[in-house]
């Protein structure tokens, strides 16, 4: 019997019982939770990296992004005040559209 303890999107446990396996689950303390979303983050950022070709790469990212939404939250923002943030540091600092690429700075002048 495979072990995984790890964090799942919340109808994963349905999807196994529907192809006829039994599996156990157990919900997080917020504690766990913040630490399992960190983890995650981390491993669906590994699998992007490691992606072949665009449509797994997209694949990726979004998964990425439903864990960020759920960090979001956890940190007593939603989505909307995230992409708000995300909008006011992307105007005050720019994106990253141009392609600028950092070499180094001269503290002297």
């Amino acid at each position: 019997m495979p072990v995984y303890n790890k964090l799942v999107r919340d109808l994963i446990p349905e999807v196994i019982k529907s192809s006829g396996k039994e599996c156990r689950t157990r919900i997080l303390d917020e504690e766990d939770y913040q630490r399992e979303l960190a983890i995650k983050l981390k491993e669906e950022s590994e699998e992007y990296f490691a992606s072949i070709d665009p449509k797994q790469s997209l694949e990726e990212l979004a998964d990425m992004l439903e864990v960020i939404r759920a960090l979001a939250s956890v940190h007593g923002a939603s989505w909307e005040q995230l992409e708000a943030l995300r909008v006011k540091k992307a105007e005050q600092r720019g994106g990253f559209q141009e392609r600028v690429y950092l070499i180094d700075v001269d503290d002297n002048a």
